[in-house]
Order: structure tokens, then sequence, then C-alpha cells
């Protein structure tokens, strides 16, 4: 599969998850609860640096994942600053438990 196919074929679980387009991480997230849901992984914790925005992808020791919406106090927001205690709607296997930092990378 090319480049651009991995690149725009966002449900194809077959690889993309590990295309990264960053060389460097644009942030980091500190994990302090990771759920499995019926819908998807539910990871809650802070943002610790940068901004953090749907589309993005979070990369741990285990894993790739997309994250697909954030909530903020049970309502669903646009971005994460620095600080904010968020849960990320996630699309990947991403192995994490608290405690963890993971590194935010754009898309």
């Amino acid at each position: 599969m090319g480049l651009l196919s991995r690149l725009f074929k966002r449900g194809d679980r077959e690889g993309s998850e590990e295309l990264i387009i960053e060389r460097e991480p644009v942030g980091r997230f500190r994990v302090e609860n990771c759920l499995i849901l019926p819908v998807g992984r539910v990871v809650i914790g802070e943002v610790l640096d940068g901004v953090l925005y749907p589309g993005y992808k979070l990369r741990g020791e285990e894993g790739v994942a997309v994250v697909m919406g954030i909530e903020k106090e049970h309502r669903k927001v646009d971005f994460a600053i620095a600080g904010d205690l968020v849960g990320l709607f996630l699309d990947g296997d991403i192995e994490c438990t608290e405690g963890d930092e993971l590194e935010v990378y754009k898309v």
C-alpha cells in the first residue's frame, strides 16, 4: 500500500495507525484511567504540553491510536490545552495504564 493510500484511508487498520507524519511530538498526555467500552477505547487524563485536537495521534510504548473526540467536564470540545483534564475517544489499539505518558503527534 502506497504512502498516499495510507494517509487517506483512516478506517483501514492494517498499518495506518503506525504512520506518523511529524518527526517530533507536539505534546504529551498523562493517563489517569483507560476504559474499554463497546464504542471503543476511552482514555482519561491530563494534557501536559501542547494543544490536542481530534485527528491527532497518541503513541505509547505499545501502539498508536487516533483521537476521534475530546470531552471536558462531560461536554464535547474542539481542542484541549496544557492543564486540561479530558477524556479522549480513541480509534486504534494502544495499551496504557495509569501514570503512562503518551506522546501526541499531528497528522
